[in-house]
């Protein structure tokens, strides 16, 4: 099925120009598990696996028995770094890591057309001719935003950087510039809406091709 968007302006309008978005840029049918598979990978890959405690052999203790084994009425004690004294070590604690979960290309781009294609469906893509502004002032982003209703949770999709976009939009927290050959499932996901300019679409459709 071959989705048309409405190309608009920075002034919210509805220009004459319309895009169809091929059927080969798109996948309602499968794909569920793939979308799945990426987020869970990216999620994981954002974990850090730093968090350490430390084992019997790393805790800093005297290693002497702290009383004899018979005859003190006391349980048996061998060690003061026991997992079961205050000061001892961690007994099973977490250790670093990585949570790395590989995904192959093959599955990475079906997830993507899968999220695609269901943001498209629910009419949650705005294609805009092209994003110009004249100077690097967060409210020419607002004002741009409230031009077209959308809500400042937004995911702006680009060919290229431009400075002064760039520069207006990072004081707005849910406000993502991203470029399109680098977007991913889960911030294709992520935000309320997305705005993608025509250069981006064909850029975002050469991966989903």
């Amino acid at each position: 099925m071959i989705k048309t968007l409405t190309v608009k302006n920075l002034q919210g309008l509805a220009t004459d120009d319309k895009v169809d978005i091929p059927e080969t840029w798109q996948e309602l049918v499968k794909g569920e598990q793939a979308v799945k598979d990426s987020v869970v990978s990216f999620l994981a890959r954002m974990r850090s696996g730093t968090a350490s405690t430390q084992t019997r052999s790393e805790v800093s203790r005297t290693g002497a028995k702290p009383w004899r084994q018979k005859g003190t009425g006391r349980a048996r004690s061998g060690t003061a770094s026991s997992p079961l004294w205050v000061g001892g070590a961690v007994a099973f604690g977490p250790r670093p890591r990585t949570y790395n979960l590989r995904v192959n290309r093959k599955v990475e781009r079906l997830a993507l057309k899968r999220a695609f294609s269901e943001r498209l469906k629910a009419d949650d893509v705005v294609l805009l001719d092209s994003i110009e502004l004249n100077s690097p002032k967060t409210k020419e982003v607002t004002g741009f935003l409230k031009n077209l209703q959308l809500g400042e949770n937004v995911l702006i999709l680009v060919d290229e950087y431009s400075e002064n976009l760039c520069l207006a939009a990072r004081n707005l927290p849910n406000v993502l510039v991203l470029r399109a050959s680098s977007v991913n499932t889960y911030l294709m996901l992520l935000y309320k809406k997305i705005i993608i300019t025509k250069a981006g679409l064909e850029a975002l459709g050469r991966r989903l091709a």
